[in-house]
């Protein structure tokens, strides 16, 4: 969601904030916008409408140099896009804010600091926060005391930079429930939403805890905890290297990023396959008790998240043998679910700072469930921190807005989990054996799938006039369509929607007609005699289909069915393979009609707030 960017150096700065900008615009935003205290002492700031581009258009050929700054992309929540809403927002001329995440009791401040003289100029919740802090740093000896008081009458989440021409030189930032890291470098600091906006100037960081106040100027950094007490903070290195983020041969980074799946799944295996088993070790050293006691598995994830618990619910049924739920974590966290006895909570977030799915994390441990676990893609992410046990995938940035690579090893990490709780209810060693196969076989097959691209490009071409799409599938391919419809309307804005193939008769079948394109999924598994039943009530009502099918299924081409012949896959790892093909669909169909692949419009990629 918004992208937050703050330094205090020894040189101009400027530059650095752009770039950590343009380094953020993965996560989608509306707006954008720039304040540096400059060599009069001066508050000089910049905001745009539109894109990071046209913020570095705005402050060319005029005089725009700081030592201290802060920097912002929006998402709007609160105030529609516009110059007035975007950020950073000031009070006075004398403090500036940065501010990601929600103030929930934003109407209620405004009102009293109208009645103390304050006047407002924009619609958002975050203004309220830099009068909040004008108003205590009148009172209060510096603005690392003046931030303190004002976050601390705050209702919601927020992670924020301030500046004030009252303490030169000093950069404040504050996180409760968003994220915030702190980047150290020599003889300069700096903040971000996340390490990718700071990669060209440092490897080293600290991840900001709930509550943490901290005080950055050139020489070095202070953090207060919640209840006011210094605290050191590890500093991390961080391994991802600035070229993982830059698009290579590739025109966007989604492509990109469906390239690299091959290489990402067999990171995510590395270490953790042993001959023909899986290491436990793997999952931290308590994870053997957990596991010993777990007998039933709650998942909770939102979106692409959500659509890999779907698959593992089939896993965990059928190859483990133990009772599986899995649910959107905005609806499990505002119900009153019954806590079976021995519940393993497993959350699923490629970010680990994904809002509802963290606080559905949290409202497990109110509830009394027995243990957590957390599939995440970011070290030192909320989720992580949270989390009882924790299993990283390896998949590597991931900036389009569409997740691909991070869906991936989600599901593979999920199969090893499947894997290990399987062995406590009667997994033999050669069922493991056979699984394990399947996966180590993933990359090889990925890159044959891959090979596909140009006919799959073909396809795409006969999507383009249209305006819906109905993707098919049954069993553990159901979820797939869920995530391939998923794909096609979020960055093409073609309607599509998934189905059980079963389920046609039952109402989708009134759609269905030659302006209605049908995209099915038939590996070559038990299911697939009755998924070819199912194609044939499509097509004698005029049904266009593309079909993803195994090579051993069959198929042919005909004028009413367009075939891509898979490579032979085991039924298990079938999910994995198959999502391939449908993202290079959404891809190509979306690159075609130009629109904007890795940011579409009026998503984020992190939704850090409610």
């Amino acid at each position: 969601m918004c992208g937050i960017v703050g330094a205090v150096a020894g040189r101009d700065v400027v530059a650095i904030l752009l770039e950590g900008l343009k380094r953020l615009e993965y996560r989608g935003y509306d707006s954008a916008g720039v304040a540096i205290q400059n060599a009069e002492g001066v508050l000089d700031r910049m905001r745009v409408t539109g894109k990071v581009r046209d913020l570095e258009s705005c402050l060319t050929g005029r005089p725009f140099v700081g030592h201290l700054g802060i920097a912002h992309t929006r998402w709007a929540t609160h105030g529609r896009p516009a110059d007035c809403n975007a950020h950073p927002h000031t009070s006075h001329d004398t403090v500036a804010v940065v501010h990601n995440g929600i103030i929930e009791n934003h109407e209620a401040l405004r009102i009293r600091l109208e009645d103390l003289g304050y006047d407002f100029t924009s619609d958002t919740d975050t203004e309220v926060i830099a009068h909040l802090v004008h108003h205590h740093r009148l009172q209060q000896p510096s603005l690392w005391h003046a931030v303190r008081i004002a976050v601390s009458e705050l209702v919601g989440a927020y992670a924020i930079g301030v500046v004030s021409t009252t303490d030169p030189g000093r950069l404040v930032a504050a996180r409760l429930g968003s994220p915030l890291v702190v980047g150290i470098g020599v003889d300069e600091q700096f903040i971000a939403s996340d390490v990718t906006a700071l990669l060209s100037v440092t490897r080293h960081f600290v991840f900001l805890e709930d509550g943490d106040v901290a005080e950055l100027t050139q020489t070095g950094v202070t953090i207060h905890d919640a209840a006011g007490q210094i605290v050191g903070r590890p500093i991390k290195k961080s391994e991802v290297s600035a070229d993982a983020i830059n698009l290579g041969d590739f025109v966007h980074y989604m492509q990109k990023e469906i390239h690299e799946q091959s290489t990402a799944i067999a990171d995510t295996l590395e270490g953790r396959l042993s001959g023909h088993r899986i290491l436990e070790e793997a999952f931290g050293p308590l994870a053997r008790g957990v596991f010993d006691e777990t007998r039933c598995i709650q998942i909770v994830a939102c979106g692409t998240s959500y659509h890999a618990g779907l698959v593992a619910r089939y896993w965990f049924e059928a190859i483990a043998g133990i009772p599986c739920t899995v649910e959107v974590a905005s609806e499990f966290r505002y119900r009153r679910p019954v806590v079976s006895p021995g519940t393993l909570v497993v959350c699923i977030s490629q970010s680990g700072e994904t809002a509802d799915t963290l606080a559905a994390l949290q409202e497990t441990k109110r509830l009394g469930y027995a243990h957590s676990l957390a599939i995440c893609n970011v070290p030192e992410s909320s989720i992580v921190r949270e989390a009882e046990l924790t299993l990283m995938t390896r998949a590597g940035p991931e900036i389009g807005v569409a997740s691909t690579k991070a869906f991936t090893c989600q599901l593979v990490a999920l199969l090893l989990l499947v894997i290990a709780i399987g062995r406590r209810h009667g997994l033999g060693l050669v069922r493991e054996a056979e699984i394990v196969a399947e996966l180590a076989a993933l990359p090889v097959l990925i890159e044959k799938v891959l090979r596909l691209e140009g006919a799959i490009r073909v396809l795409a071409k006969q999507l383009l006039d249209k305006h819906h799409a109905l993707f098919l599938g049954r069993g553990t391919q159901y979820p797939v369509a869920m995530e391939g419809a998923l794909k096609l309307k979020e960055i093409s804005y073609i309607h599509a929607e998934a189905y059980p193939a079963g389920e046609l008769k039952h109402g989708p079948l009134a759609l269905i007609d030659a302006q209605m394109p049908v995209v099915a999924l038939a590996p070559d598994n038990e299911l697939l005699e009755k998924l070819r039943s199912n194609l044939q009530e499509v097509r004698a009502r005029g049904g266009q289909f593309f079909l993803f099918a195994d090579t051993a299924a069959n198929f042919q081409d005909a004028p009413d069915m367009r075939v891509v012949r898979m490579p032979s896959v085991g039924s298990t790892t079938a999910p994995v393979v198959y999502t391939v093909p449908l993202q290079l669909l959404a891809y190509h169909t979306a690159a075609i009609k130009g629109t904007n692949v890795d940011q579409p419009r009026n998503l984020a990629k992190s939704v850090t707030v409610e």
